[in-house]
């Protein structure tokens, strides 16, 4: 758990989530706070206001990146929403930019974003990097500021692999059963990662990244994309932040817990 004053000097976790329309990235919050219902949004001034900005949208100027999105279930957690760059428009990246060198160097550390989530969906039909998604990854320069990306929607390439099992002579079990692995192999040794992670092409790569499936069921599980956070971050404290303020990975919290208390026998050993 945080300690009161690791909770007073930061305050929350502070998250900016990013990514194109319909991306699931409200979903994928939901799993991460462990509910279902729609989070409160407040603007700038603390003012709450109505959860129809979070409704779905292609068009411009939908979403404000300076609002706050808090789920009632997991206080612990803020969000900022950026719509993305895919319905094109050079202000709203300048805006994305701006926001994001203002808050890693906000005076007050409660203000600060501590990590990026760019959510890029696997359902889409080319399954390619779009226009805005390389902008980001050539242009941004994030600083201090961990970037993940968290590949949502990746159950469809499961789909992909079924049928191409089945077209192979697979019976409909055995291909239900191999394709999550089959995705997942393809995936790791597949051009998109490869084009993600070369620094010939993408000057500012992200610090990791992670595939989420079948974010939508009840079972649904985004323990990897704390884990993952939890990796990124190098300030102590923030890891202590996040571990208290997730509810959905306990594995996670008993890990950290181990972990702390070896490096404290170790230090304490040390000492003699």
């Amino acid at each position: 758990m945080a300690s009161p004053v690791t909770k007073e000097r930061f305050g929350r976790f502070r998250v900016l989530v990013i990514g194109r329309a319909n991306a699931g990235k409200t979903t994928i919050l939901q799993r991460v706070c462990n509910t279902r219902k729609k989070p409160e949004i407040y603007n700038s001034s603390g003012k709450k206001i109505s959860t129809t900005v979070l409704m779905p949208s292609r068009k411009r100027g939908v979403h404000d990146i300076e609002n706050e999105m808090v789920f009632r279930h997991s206080p612990g957690f803020v969000f900022h929403d950026s719509c993305g760059f895919e319905a094109g428009g050079e202000s709203e990246f300048e805006k994305m930019k701006t926001f994001i060198s203002d808050r890693s160097k906000a005076t007050s550390l409660k203000d600060r974003i501590h990590v990026i989530w760019y959510c890029i969906p696997m359902d889409e039909a080319s399954r390619s990097f779009t226009e805005g998604e390389i902008k980001f990854f050539s242009q941004c320069d994030t600083g201090s500021i961990p970037v993940i990306v968290v590949f949502t929607k990746f159950d469809a390439l499961y789909d992909v692999e079924y049928a191409q099992l089945k077209r192979d002579g697979a019976s409909r079990e055995d291909a239900k059963e191999l394709a999550p692995k089959r995705a997942e192999e393809s995936f790791a040794n597949g051009p998109q990662l490869k084009f993600l992670y070369d620094p010939k092409v993408i000057p500012h790569p992200p610090k990791c990244h992670v595939c989420l499936p079948n974010m939508n069921t009840d079972d649904a599980n985004c323990g990897p994309l704390i884990d993952c956070t939890a990796g990124a971050l190098d300030d102590e404290a923030l890891k202590q932040l996040l571990i208290s303020s997730q509810q959905t990975n306990l594995e996670l919290c008993m890990k950290y817990a181990v972990e702390r208390q070896l490096s404290r026998i170790l230090f304490e050993s040390c000492e003699y």
